[in-house]
């Protein structure tokens, strides 16, 4: 299971998360690279589009 953030961009890598922007978030959000979906159009720095999780990271920060 997955969960799809539309029009999602990168701003930073740490090495372990990616802090990305999306206007489903009142603020820029650190997304663990382990919690990423390897179908994610965003996975590194400076890329944009649909950001793509699975599902338990998805209802552990409450976003479904």
């Amino acid at each position: 299971m997955r969960h799809e953030i539309e029009d999602a961009e990168a701003i930073r890598d740490s090495g372990k998360a990616l802090l990305v922007e999306a206007p489903e978030f009142d603020e820029p959000q650190w997304i663990p690279h382990s919690a990423i979906h390897g179908d994610s159009e965003v996975y590194r720095d400076g890329e944009s589009g649909t950001l793509i999780v699975y599902s338990w990271f998805a209802e552990k920060r409450g976003w479904l």
